[in-house]
């Protein structure tokens, strides 16, 4: 058995087929764990989602920004934006039970190996949360998602405020910084404000700010964390941080990890990827 975690696919699903190729995966034997963004910008986000319906629970996956907007687009929440790449999914037959298992994967994910742990998530943790209360604050926004309140909830879920965590915030206020934080930070203020604005690597980092991952005392600091939506950083590999997303639908590449006997054994492998759209 061998465990996988693999970053952003982003709608490209043949190089998620020739990836899978590579590492021999196997349902019956293995597990991958998709670090959102499973759709969208990629030219084939239905065969990516058919794919992971298929491997019947041998592909789990955590809900990024972009599948979060597919469940807004189906819902009418949201209009389709200029570059997005959504429409086979939405006028797919069989959309009903894509758009409904995408709903069902949650924001955090945990994973107990060799007597180790690991915390997943697409984007960011802030640095008040540690891995119990990350998950807590996740299973929150799942259990909106799996109810009938999904339409209001997708409607309500864009902004920027609060852009930081209290722990008095209720209601919408409170969801939206979870699902912000989880899917789409990249750089905090050391007192844990969110920035938006920026997209650039972590070696030009603005004024003012940090990586998630470099604010002083956070709260998961010494939890290994798995993450992707951060192209510009690309590849990253410490003991405390892993970060996968390598800019696939670019014309980066597609990245996957192989665990070993512990999560600190790691062996990186990648598959090349056509470009599907330009940055900018």
């Amino acid at each position: 058995m061998a465990i996988y975690c693999i970053g952003d696919v982003q709608g490209c699903d043949e190089a998620l087929q020739r990836l899978l190729e590579q590492i021999d995966f196997s349902p019956s034997r293995d597990t991958v764990y998709l670090l959102g963004d499973l759709v969208n910008r990629g030219p084939a986000s239905v065969q990516v989602l058919r794919r992971c319906l298929a491997a019947d629970g041998a592909i789990l996956s955590l809900l990024g920004n972009h599948d979060l907007h597919l469940l807004a687009v189906a819902h009418g929440a949201r209009k389709p934006s200029a570059r997005d790449t959504l429409a086979q999914v939405l006028q797919a037959p069989d959309r009903m039970a894509l758009l409904d298992w995408l709903r069902q994967q949650p924001l955090a994910r945990t994973l107990e190996h060799g007597g180790e742990s690991m915390l997943m998530v697409h984007a960011g943790v802030l640095p008040q949360w540690d891995t119990a209360q990350t998950l807590i604050l996740a299973q929150e926004v799942q259990a909106v998602l799996c109810s009938r309140d999904l339409p209001l909830f997708l409607r309500q879920m864009y902004g920027n405020a609060p852009d930081h965590w209290s722990y008095q915030l209720q209601g919408m206020d409170r969801l939206r910084v979870v699902v912000n934080a989880l899917t789409r930070l990249r750089f905090c203020s050391p007192a844990g404000a969110m920035d938006f604005a920026s997209t650039e690597s972590a070696t030009t980092t603005p004024a003012g700010l940090l990586p998630w991952f470099e604010v002083p005392g956070r709260r998961t600091q010494g939890q290994l964390v798995a993450f992707g939506h951060w192209s510009t950083l690309g590849w990253l590999n410490r003991p405390d941080v892993l970060a996968l997303d390598t800019g696939c639908v670019w014309g980066g590449c597609l990245s996957a990890v192989r665990f070993g006997r512990t999560l600190a054994e790691r062996e990186l492998l990648q598959v090349r990827c056509p470009q599907a759209q330009k940055p900018g």
